[in-house]
């Protein structure tokens, strides 16, 4: 159990800002932490950021599904 525990500590990588972080969620695969996640959400579809943020979550690992 203790090692169960552990784990969820873990920092995991952020496809957006690339930075190791506890927080986040998962998409398929890939880990967005927190802060980006509220940071996307809150970007107006002008901001040049906007664009970047597009970018990074183009590299969303979409799991495959074989039958």
């Amino acid at each position: 159990m203790g090692e169960t525990l552990a784990r969820k500590n873990i920092d995991e990588t952020c496809i957006v800002c690339e930075q190791p972080k506890t927080l986040g969620i998962h998409l398929f695969a890939s880990f967005i932490c927190s802060d980006c996640e509220k940071d996307i959400i809150q970007t107006d579809t002008n901001d040049p950021k906007y664009k970047y943020y597009i970018n990074q979550l183009k590299s969303v690992i979409k799991p495959e599904i074989y039958s």
